[in-house]
């Protein structure tokens, strides 16, 4: 099957269930008859990957707001020229867990970056690429709380550790992309049994398929 490439990301704070749902949402396109390509950031190719490194491990003080930006789009910029654009200039689907919105919402309203600056260095480095479409999960906080505490106990990354009032800002700002920009930017209501939220995934991709 000849369509147009699509590329998705898929977003969401700590404990949303992104990579069990992407897994799932992955199986339907090929299901549909697509080749899809899944990927990740930070991270996605070499270069990503050990900038990942960099960034989620050690003490949460290891960088500074702008100097973890400036690694974010760094690690992005990589991963576009050398997997993103690739694979759908051959005609596949890509889906990432974390794009662009992640570093507009934990960088910059996060961390107190502007806005403005996290897309501007977007444009620099990744040449302003957006997704066709962004599948956002979200969850009361308290339940996305006790969800993200069962998966990495006392062993969080030095961002998906930070305080709750940090995490406050986040689940805000994600949910301001998708008034601001809701033609690519689809909130998901992850709630429910995983069939339950994968039905909603794949019915906000349903005028692609």
């Amino acid at each position: 099957m000849m369509a147009k490439a699509r590329f998705l990301s898929v977003e969401g704070g700590e404990g949303a269930g992104k990579s069990t749902q992407i897994g799932a949402l992955a199986s339907a396109i090929r299901d549909a008859g697509y080749e899809v390509v899944v990927t990740r950031e930070p991270g996605g190719t070499e270069g990503a990957e050990a900038i990942r490194q960099l960034l989620l491990d050690g003490a949460a003080t290891r960088w500074g707001a702008r100097s973890e930006a400036l690694l974010f789009a760094a690690a992005r910029s990589d991963h576009v020229e050398r997997l993103i654009k690739p694979a759908l200039a051959e005609g596949k689907w890509v889906i990432s867990d974390r794009f662009l919105d992640s570093s507009r919402a934990y960088q910059g309203d996060g961390s107190g970056l502007n806005d403005a600056d996290i897309l501007k260095l977007h444009e620099i480095g990744s040449q302003g690429l957006l997704p066709d479409r962004t599948l956002m999960l979200e969850l009361p906080e308290d339940e996305a709380n006790r969800r993200a505490a069962r998966r990495d106990g006392n062993a969080a990354d030095r961002i998906g550790g930070r305080d709750r009032i940090f995490h406050h800002r986040v689940h805000a700002a994600f949910h301001r992309f998708a008034q601001q920009e809701p033609h690519r930017v689809k909130i998901i209501d992850a709630s429910g049994t995983f069939d339950e939220v994968a039905r909603r995934m794949a019915a906000a991709i349903s005028d692609y398929l």
